[in-house]
């Protein structure tokens, strides 16, 4: 891994699940972490979760489609630790699912706001606060394995994080030569609230979603972290420009 104790990370939707777990991995690791999400009482605890255990972490509200909240954050983070190194994009909705033909406006402008243009606000805003730290940073942007599929019934939010791993891969050639690094990840099923709700309203499609990944079981937010963590060291570091899939196997079949 490489040595964060001088280093600043962001990361989105870090008040639960995978936002949560890698808040509290680059912590560990040393790094000053900039929490950000818009549930304030969720994402502030996490904040105070990482300081009670001697870390450095600041919450920040925000709404990750509004392109104000996102570069208030930005600065936010800059005014508080003067640098950042890394970003974890990971504010994500999954939306309503149904056939294209019954998707509404609002469910297609909401899923694609939050999750993909709220990606390139994000971007936008960490770009010129990497260069200005010096660049050599690194950006991961949460995609998933519906980013590299096709599933019937979630049309915004398979088109949202299919739009995610392309402006990745635009983003990751256009920042080559400041030595910013772009990747996404693509995860398969993991164990978050999305998925304690289907456990509760739709239990035979959890078994089917199970049954469907080669390793038979959820992944866990923590491995998602660790891939994250990965992706932002120095072992990754010939690495850009790529979707890693980190799916129990989902995308082999």
């Amino acid at each position: 891994m490489v040595a964060m104790d001088t280093k600043v990370a962001l990361v989105t939707g870090a008040a639960a699940g995978i936002g949560r777990a890698t808040a509290l991995a680059f912590a560990a690791e040393g790094a000053s972490v900039a929490v950000i999400d818009r549930h304030e009482e969720q994402g502030a605890l996490v904040a105070e979760q990482i300081r009670d255990t001697g870390g450095s972490a600041l919450f920040i509200p925000a709404d990750v489609s509004q392109s104000d909240h996102v570069a208030s954050m930005v600065q936010a983070t800059m005014s508080r630790f003067g640098r950042l190194d890394f970003a974890f994009n990971n504010a994500g909705i999954e939306g309503d699912s149904g056939p294209i033909e019954e998707c509404s406006n609002e469910n297609w402008d909401r899923t694609l706001a939050v999750n993909l243009t709220g990606v390139f606000y994000c971007m936008r805003a960490e770009i010129p606060a990497m260069r200005e730290s010096g660049g050599h940073g690194s950006i991961v942007n949460c995609a998933s394995i519906a980013g590299l599929n096709g599933f019937p019934g979630l049309a915004a939010y398979v088109a949202s994080k299919h739009g995610v791993n392309g402006l990745t891969r635009s983003a990751a050639l256009e920042l080559a030569t400041d030595g910013i690094r772009v990747n996404s990840i693509c995860p398969g099923a993991i164990e978050t609230e999305m998925i304690q709700r289907l456990k509760v309203e739709q239990p035979e499609m959890l078994e089917r979603t199970i049954a469907a990944h080669p390793l038979g079981r959820l992944g866990q937010p923590e491995e998602i972290a660790a891939t994250v963590m990965w992706l932002c060291s120095t072992g990754a570091g010939f690495i850009t420009g790529q979707a890693v899939a980190v799916d129990g196997g989902y995308t082999t079949q």
